[in-house]
């Protein structure tokens, strides 16, 4: 029973995922992502965790480029903080990525 109850929970929480990825590709956000990136948005990583890291960079490299503390960067991939348009702007540019993917 234990099995069975486990694997609903586990295909519930992959219905709530694909629900939110088709919202934001209704909603124009990823719609032209590369693959690895909507890989591991499927993984669970944060869109800006993704972009990093397809861009083969490390939180301390994205933080140098933008003159940003690495603990902020920490904090916009987790979610506990929002950056603000320009911040966002601002590292759109390092990653080389459309700024429309990073405003939401």
């Amino acid at each position: 029973m234990r099995l069975i109850a486990a694997e609903a929970e586990e295909d519930a929480a992959d219905v709530v995922i694909y629900d939110e990825r088709e919202a934001e590709l209704a909603a124009g956000h990823d719609a032209r992502l590369p693959p690895e990136v909507g890989a591991a948005l499927l993984r669970g990583d944060s869109l800006l965790e993704a972009l990093r890291n397809w861009r083969d960079m490390t939180q301390q490299q994205l933080a140098r480029l933008t003159n940003l503390g690495q603990g902020y960067i920490s904090d916009l991939e987790s979610g506990r903080r929002k950056g603000t348009p320009e911040t966002l702007a601002l590292i759109a540019e390092a990653l080389r990525v459309d700024p429309a993917w990073l405003a939401a």
